[in-house]
């Protein structure tokens, strides 16, 4: 099983063919991802030609393209300045899952898409994200496809790097799906979102969850895991030996007093039950532990 895409997923890639774009389409086409289509209003009813003699249509709507191939994920590959658009656009065709990967999204313009999706009822993940993979499956944004393996364990993280990392270290057990959520201060799909979404997947054993300082989504998953989460979790929050008030790479990470500091978020999952690990490496030892 897996959580939010599988191997029947039909994929659109908006910006498909921009440097971006073209690049992580082959890549995910190796990958086995089923990629239905492009859309780029400028190059509607071309198409391009990806190694391995796959021809991918190119559309001029979101809308055209989910009609003609029945698509129903989206991956969106375009510069900051046009993302709202294109998220919008998405949001307005209904599509079931969309996948942002930009970086650098205003975070107006995220707080005005997210509000659009909650209302149409459609998912999003990020923005500025590395996506999501259900290895062996499909592998919708720019994860490393050949790092780990089927398996039992499911991963949700606001880092993209830590999900490469933790996905490697954990190679020899395998995961159901490994979800980078991103960094920003508004994203569409949240640790809890993950967590609920992975208790319900019969076949996700035991759960990675990997947080960052800044805000309290730790803290508020911390609660929802004791609350509802039967399944085993283990944790790592990044930055503890972040200088307070100072952001650190993610627009969302960044400490303000006592609040949002790694400590904090740490002794919350502890309350809840979950182990924390002080590194990628001790996490994922806690999670060797409890699957063998």
């Amino acid at each position: 099983m897996a959580i939010f895409i599988n191997e029947d997923s039909k994929v659109i890639v908006q910006g498909m063919t921009g440097s971006e774009g073209m690049k992580h389409t082959t890549r995910m086409l190796a990958s086995g991802t089923n990629v239905v289509g492009g859309v780029n209003p400028r190059k509607a009813g071309q198409s391009v030609e990806f190694p391995g003699d796959v021809t991918v249509p190119v559309f001029g709507s979101v809308a055209e393209a989910m009609k003609q191939t029945g698509a129903d994920v989206s991956v969106i590959f375009v510069p900051p300045a046009f993302t709202k658009a294109a998220v919008v656009e998405a949001i307005d065709a209904r599509m079931p899952l969309t996948v942002i990967i930009t970086e650098g999204v205003p975070v107006a313009d995220s707080a005005e898409f997210f509000t659009l999706a909650q209302q149409a009822g459609v998912r999003l993940i990020g923005p500025n994200c590395p996506g999501i993979i259900s290895p062996g499956k499909s592998n919708v944004g720019i994860i490393p496809a050949n790092i780990t393996g089927p398996g039992k364990i499911g991963l949700v993280s606001k880092s993209g790097t830590l999900t490469y990392q933790m996905m490697y270290e954990l190679r020899d057990f395998g995961f159901s799906t490994a979800i980078g959520i991103g960094g920003d201060p508004i994203i569409g799909t949240t640790h809890i979102d993950a967590l609920a979404a992975f208790e319900a997947d019969p076949e996700t054993e035991a759960i990675v969850m990997i947080g960052e300082i800044g805000g309290d989504a730790e803290e508020r998953a911390a609660a929802f895991i004791q609350a509802n989460v039967t399944k085993p979790v283990v944790g790592y929050v990044a930055g503890f030996t972040a200088p307070e008030g100072k952001t650190m790479g993610h627009a969302g990470a960044i400490v303000s007093g006592s609040s949002g500091t790694a400590q904090a978020k740490k002794e919350a999952l502890e309350a809840a039950g979950v182990k924390v690990g002080k590194t990628p490496s001790e996490t994922a030892a806690l999670m060797r532990e409890i699957l063998s």
